[in-house]
This record gives C-alpha cells, structure tokens and sequence, in this order.
C-alpha cells in the first residue's frame, strides 16, 4: 500500500483543495444534524417538562464524543488492526493530523488532511449516540447518561466502524453501507430497543399523555435533519465529483417519497394528515436511502422511499401498538424510525444497488441483486445480523454495569417534576410574564419540594403547567 504522504506547505500535489472544502462543509452539514438540529427536535417533540434534559442529552453526547474520538476511538474505528483482530482497531490518540488521509485496513486515499477525515467521522459518530438518546428521554438518568455515552461509543461503535468501514471482515466479505445505514442507523435503533428495556418505562401518565410541546420548533430541527442529510451522505465518496451528487439527488427523491408515502396511510388509517407522522416518514426515507445513497439509480431510490414509508408505518402504528410491545418504552419510536428503516435500506440496497454505482463509489462488488448478482442481498443480511446481534448484546450488559455505579433512572419524585428537578432550569418562562418566585420550590430537592408544600407558613404558589 502507498505511504500516506506529508503535508508540506510549498509542496502538497496530494490536496485537493475542491475536495477539502467540500469535506469539510459536509462534515459541518451532518454537525448541525446533531446539534442543533436534533437538540431542538427533541426539545420540540417531548413534554414541557423534559424540553431541557432533551436537548443537554444531544448536546453532552456531541462534546464527550469528540474528546473520546480524538483520544482512542478515531484509531479503533479506522486505524491499524489491534493485532490479528478483524473488528477492531487499536486504540490511540490521533497524533499527526496533516498527512495525508488513510485508512490502513480499507485502503482509503482521499485527497485530504487526516484532520478533515477525523472530524468528518466523529460527527457521524456523535450522531448516533443522539440518536440512541430519542428512546431513553423522559426517565434516564443524566449521570448514567454521562457514563453511558463513551462507553457505547468505545465497546459497540467503534467495532460496528470497523468491521463495515475501517477495514473488517463485513468490509473485506463485501458488505455495502454508503453512508452509515448500518453501522449508524441500524445499531442506534438496536441498542435503543434493547437499552429502553433495560432502563424501563417512563411514569405512567408520560407513556399515556406525552404531547410535543413546541411543533414548530420539531419542524425547525426536522428541517436542519433533511437538508443536513446532503452532507450526510453527499460527503461519503470523499471527493466532490459525480458520486456525490447522485447520493445528493437519491437522498432527497426517496426521503420525499417516503413521507408523502407515511403521509397517506396516515390519511387512510387515521382520516387526517399528521405533522408529526410526516417527520417520521422523512426519517425513515432519509435512514434508508443512507446505505445505498450514492450506488442506486432513481428509480431504485423510489423504490426505496415507498418500502421505507409503508413498512415501519407499519411496524410503529400498528405492530408497535399491540400488546406484547408494551413492556419496551421506545419514547420516540427509534426502533421504527432507525432500525427498521436502517435494515430495509441495507437490504434494497443490495437489491437495487447497481455495478455502475459501485464502480463510482470504488467498490468491486458487481452491483445487487438486480445486476445479476443476487448474494449480495446474503451478504448485507450477515451483516445487518452481525449489527443486531452486537448490540442486542452489548447496550444491555453497559447499562448493567452502569447500574452497579449510578441508577439507571431518575427518581419516582424527580420524574414528576423534570427539567427543574434535574437541572434546575425550565425551558420556557410564561409564568408571572418571566418571573421566578416559583423557582425555589421547583427546584428544591424532592424532599424539601414535599416539606415546603405541606408547611403552614409557606407562601402559596400559583400553579405552573408542566
């Protein structure tokens, strides 16, 4: 393999400096999906009373990852193998930041700074942890949370980066996943599913009357999520050539046929269009479309966006409803909207994946299924398994030994009260035109909060809605 060659400032042919600012601004694109664009989706879609907790889990994931990505996990996901391992790299601080690019095990040489190639790929990696997040709102503990973000990042994202990305085994068997519709999506919503059980359920009259308290601020952060998507999966064939806008193009024609596609089952089933079920089913063409994003053509993108509106349409209002699902609080659905999704798109993408499309993105896969070549779909099955299983596994056994530290929920009482009682802060101020008399209760200890409301001689407090 080529050594990666040396920034030098009068002599650089390997920089491409088109590539480089496009890189970058990608990376900048999928950074503003997280924050602010999933913090105040959050912030929007949730309770009053867990606008602020929502948010500052979004916002704490994205700077821990970054300290962590930077001190042992970039090398993990993309660096030289940990000895004869095929999943997972060796652990290290990224030292030299003005090399060339590369990825020893894959053989990537894109024409830019290892430091552009190390940011772009954190911030797809902070997105997933936020995404994770959208299943435990409403009950987790925010120190457990504190715990929970590097240890996932470092024992599950790191070896799903690796084995599909960095080199691994999924990589050399052939495994296809553009833009992170595997190693992001699918392991979100798996280890969402499996850490929701673990945590357990929010209060009772949470799961029964969760309304959004902001839509439009939902719609402010949905519509940052779509568009931030070109950079999502735009910035993948790391360079700004044809490829690039052919996953541009493809991201925005299925995820638009998938929520028109949500749209009208929820006009037929529920009689009228939801706002809310439009967002989910941007989501959900926007998660499937990421594996195959720049190797499918129009038309396969089409295709993708009616099986991603209709299936986990399917899967969140139907299948999701019935009985034996009750015992797993999903708050925001992430199993429907990642996992679900995320595993159709890895699956069409190996039906509709072209060798055209492979060819562009450097691949020598000979295209899907519709190419004549029909293990491909076999393939993309093992790897969507491999995922499953990984973190079906391994989200469970963190969050147990996360519990022998800290509770994995807040308390009965805190949970009444939310954002006050865990951070003391509200995010809204309609009481007393902004006033805070109502602080010192709101914020008291659950236990004094109890004390003062019972004494004789305490002031009355006006109400606050929450």
């Amino acid at each position: 393999m080529a050594t990666p060659a040396v920034f030098n400032a009068s002599s650089n042919p390997w920089l491409d400096t088109g590539d480089n600012a496009w890189q970058m601004t990608t990376a900048t694109f999928v950074g503003l999906q997280s924050i602010p664009g999933l913090m105040v989706f959050y912030a929007g879609v949730v309770k009053k009373k867990w606008a602020v907790n929502s948010a500052f889990m979004c916002f704490y994931a994205f700077a821990m990852v970054l300290v962590c990505w930077n001190c042992w996990a970039y090398e993990m996901s993309f660096g030289a193998p940990w000895g004869s391992a095929t999943f997972i790299g060796k652990p290290g601080a990224v030292s030299t930041l003005t090399i060339m690019a590369y990825v020893p095990s894959a053989g990537y040489l894109p024409n830019f700074p290892m430091s552009t190639f190390v940011y772009f790929q954190v911030v797809f990696a902070a997105i997933s942890l936020i995404l994770i997040a959208g299943a435990f709102l409403g009950r987790m503990n925010f120190t457990a949370w504190i715990l929970f973000v590097p240890l996932w990042l470092t024992f599950s994202y790191t070896v799903s980066c690796y084995s599909i990305w960095g080199g691994g085994w999924l990589f050399q068997m052939g495994v296809l996943d553009y833009s992170g519709g595997y190693v992001i999506h699918l392991a979100a919503g798996a280890a969402a599913f499996s850490g929701a059980w673990m945590i357990g359920p929010r209060l009772k009259q949470d799961r029964e009357d969760f309304e959004p308290n902001n839509i439009p601020l939902m719609m402010t952060g949905a519509g940052i999520l779509w568009l931030g998507w070109n950079g999502f999966n735009g910035g993948d064939p790391f360079n700004a050539g044809p490829d690039s806008g052919v996953a541009v193009v493809n991201t925005n024609l299925c995820t638009a046929v998938s929520l028109l596609t949500w749209m009208f089952l929820d006009m037929a089933y529920f009689k009228k269009p939801s706002i809310i079920g439009a967002c989910q089913g941007m989501i959900t063409g926007l998660v499937a479309i990421t594996p195959g994003a720049g190797l499918v053509a129009g038309w396969g993108a089409i295709c993708m966006g009616v099986i991603s509106g209709s299936i986990p349409w399917v899967t969140m209002n139907i299948v999701g409803k019935m009985k034996f699902m009750s015992f797993i609080d999903d708050t925001l659905g992430v199993v429907h909207t990642h996992a679900v999704a995320g595993f159709l798109g890895g699956i069409t993408t190996g039906i509709f994946a072209t060798v055209e499309g492979c060819e562009a993105f450097a691949l020598t896969n000979p295209g899907g299924a519709i190419a004549g070549n029909g293990y491909q779909v076999v393939l993309q099955l093992i790897g969507a398994l491999f995922v499953i299983a990984l973190n079906v596994v391994m989200t469970p056994l963190l969050l147990l030994l996360i519990s022998f530290v800290v509770p994995l929920r807040m308390s009965e009482e805190d949970l009444l009260i939310g954002d006050a009682a865990c951070h003391g802060e509200d995010a809204y101020a309609f009481y007393h035109d902004g006033a805070k008399e109502i602080d010192l209760a709101r914020t008291a200890s659950s236990g004094s909060l109890l004390a003062l409301s019972s004494s004789t001689d305490q002031v009355a407090l006006k109400p606050v809605v929450v």
